[in-house]
């Protein structure tokens, strides 16, 4: 099973103002936790809210993300995880000069301390970095990138989804654990590129059948979720009784 753990788990913990040594504090509570995760064979992600920005120009902007990402390596490292367990985040903003912005995050990236680097993964996004652009950062840096198959929809070159997503795929060393990947669906009565609130079995098994033997984690980004969670399992398991 793959879960997203919440980021709200600590509040104000990576603001200035939180001089509380969380970890510490709740070291054996987060170990057993951790424990039970490892036990269960789960894994364990996190996605930090849209304020993250590595390739922010400003350096309040990037300092405030630096230590958000620092939070979360926090969280996943007090559970005594391994580095399958990634921190999800976008590539950021174009800022009228997209080259620019992609080498400012690649920049910032190496400055990273490793115990960030080893869990952080990008994904690409509905508006201003696709595939393709994704693929060229992890050229250059060894990032890890998360497919998303909506923002790929959205978002793209005229690559097909499963080129895309296999090259995603190939970016995952083994000890990063096998691809993660969003599914999430278009809502028709809604803006384009907003999420669905519930999944579409049929739409889900063509989803599954098209990537499956890239035995692949796959998160739900669905509004009404764990409703669409069981509708998932009850799928997979219909499918692996077809087998």
């Amino acid at each position: 099973m793959f879960f997203r753990i919440s980021s709200d788990l600590v509040p104000f913990a990576s603001h200035p103002v939180c001089k509380f040594k969380w970890w510490k504090y709740f070291q054996d509570y987060l170990k057993e936790i951790g424990i039970f995760i490892n036990q269960h064979q789960f894994r364990i992600s996190m996605h930090p809210d849209q304020f993250v920005i590595l390739n922010s120009p400003r350096s309040d902007v990037l300092d405030r993300s630096i230590d958000e990402l620092n939070y979360h390596a926090r969280v996943l490292d007090a559970l005594q995880l391994d580095k399958t367990a990634k921190i999800q985040i976008h590539v950021g903003g174009v800022y009228q000069q997209k080259d620019l912005a992609i080498r400012r995050f690649i920049k910032n990236y190496e400055k990273l301390p490793p115990n960030i680097k080893n869990r952080l993964v990008i994904e690409n996004d509905d508006r201003s970095y696709c595939v393709h652009d994704c693929i060229f950062i992890h050229q250059q840096t060894g990032i890890p990138v998360v497919f998303d198959n909506l923002h790929h929809f959205c978002l793209h070159r005229g690559e097909t989804m499963i080129s895309a997503f296999s090259r995603c795929s190939s970016t995952w060393d083994k000890s990063d654990g096998v691809i993660i990947t969003d599914y999430s669906e278009q809502n028709l009565s809604g803006k384009r590129c907003s999420h669905a609130q519930s999944i579409t079995p049929r739409k889900f098994k063509k989803y599954l059948d098209q990537v499956s033997s890239y035995n692949p984690d796959i998160m739900l980004e669905i509004k009404d979720k764990e409703i669409s969670g069981i509708k998932a399992v009850k799928i997979l398991h219909n499918l692996l009784a077809e087998i």
